[in-house]
């Protein structure tokens, strides 16, 4: 049996541990592990498997002998530490958006497009959170029924802003119950009772980092470069899961929502929840801790004759990160992509 060495590099934040997490409880066939972070981390244990593990430091010598490498430690780590753990014979499945865009770097949601993950040159991005969720319940419509425009409005957990923020809101709330002063540290504004625009930076034409991520991104893993897609991000006082609103304009006569609704409940991943009787429908309370996305309201757009809305939930930690990571290590080793230790 073929076993893999692994590392995690970021393995103290939200993301690393749910990393560490799927490896524990999922069938992966695991030779070794390695946790890294940076150097105020060192010296940290971490119980994997009914034993300690010891994070050590993330330098350029951490990835001898790695087969797969999980970055889930920011932009600026992966551009310095990606292409090293890659030459070390590495293949490198990249959280962060350092290599989202590089023309020479897949870009995998498995469901998706798994036939990209086999052409990398050592390293794969996992796309942004929001992309992924959107995808999920996008591609299943687009190969039967070719989407010509999609707007799409986020509503977005603090977990997107990883460990910290969780325990920002968590703060805030405690705050507000006991009539204290609210304390910003991880936010530009108070998240507790609020909500506001993603607080990414705006360029030019007025659209904020997050929501240029989603359309560039949607284009690249589509293949569609051309495709017409609008986004509003927003975050929002929920600790895990982000739900998104979507509007699809079909470029021919779009599909009923008998028709839209049994193309998606058959794609992998995806669970529609879509109860009009007693109105329940997909919400970040029940996509929590779940690998699927959720999926419903779908309707006719009364006010177009070629367009759909339907509203989805997903775990952002998951789905939106960890889970999708894992899953592109898990086609990897099906389709033979990387070397393990026999």
């Amino acid at each position: 049996m073929v076993g893999y060495h692994v590392a995690i590099a970021g393995a103290t934040g939200a993301v690393g541990a749910e990393f560490l997490q799927l490896l524990e409880t999922r069938d992966f066939p695991l030779a070794s592990l390695k946790l890294l972070a940076s150097e105020r981390s060192v010296g940290k244990k971490i119980r994997f498997k009914n034993q300690d593990l010891t994070v050590e430091e993330l330098k350029e010598d951490s990835f001898k002998g790695v087969d797969i490498a999980f970055f889930s430690a920011g932009g600026s780590r992966s551009r310095q530490f990606g292409p090293i753990a890659a030459e070390a014979g590495a293949v490198v499945i990249d959280n962060s958006s350092a290599f989202r865009m590089d023309p020479e770097v897949p870009l995998i949601v498995p469901e998706v497009n798994p036939d990209d993950a086999v052409t990398h040159h050592g390293i794969i991005a996992n796309p942004n959170c929001s992309t992924i969720i959107l995808l999920m319940a996008l591609a299943p419509l687009h190969r039967r029924w070719p989407v010509r425009r999609v707007v799409v409005s986020t509503y977005q957990a603090v977990s997107g802003a990883g460990a910290s923020g969780i325990v920002e809101l968590e703060k805030q709330n405690r705050a507000h119950l006991a009539g204290e002063s609210i304390v910003r540290e991880v936010f530009p504004h108070q998240i507790a009772n609020n909500l506001f625009s993603h607080n990414t930076a705006i360029d030019d034409s007025g659209y904020n980092e997050e929501e240029r991520k989603m359309v560039k991104e949607t284009r690249k893993i589509l293949h569609e470069p051309n495709l017409a897609v609008t986004a509003t991000c927003i975050r929002v006082p929920i600790a895990r899961a982000h739900s998104e609103s979507v509007n699809l304009e079909f470029a021919d006569q779009r599909p009923t929502v008998a028709e839209a609704t049994e193309a998606l409940a058959a794609f992998p991943g995806v669970i529609v929840i879509d109860d009009r009787e007693r109105n329940i429908f997909p919400m970040p309370l029940d996509a929590s801790g779940r690998d699927e996305v959720f999926v419903g309201r779908i309707r006719e757009d009364i006010s177009h004759p070629n367009a759909l809305d339907m509203f989805l939930s997903g775990d952002q930690i998951l789905k939106g990160a960890a889970l999708n990571g894992f899953q592109i290590a898990q086609l990897l080793i099906d389709r033979n992509a990387v070397k393990g230790a026999r």
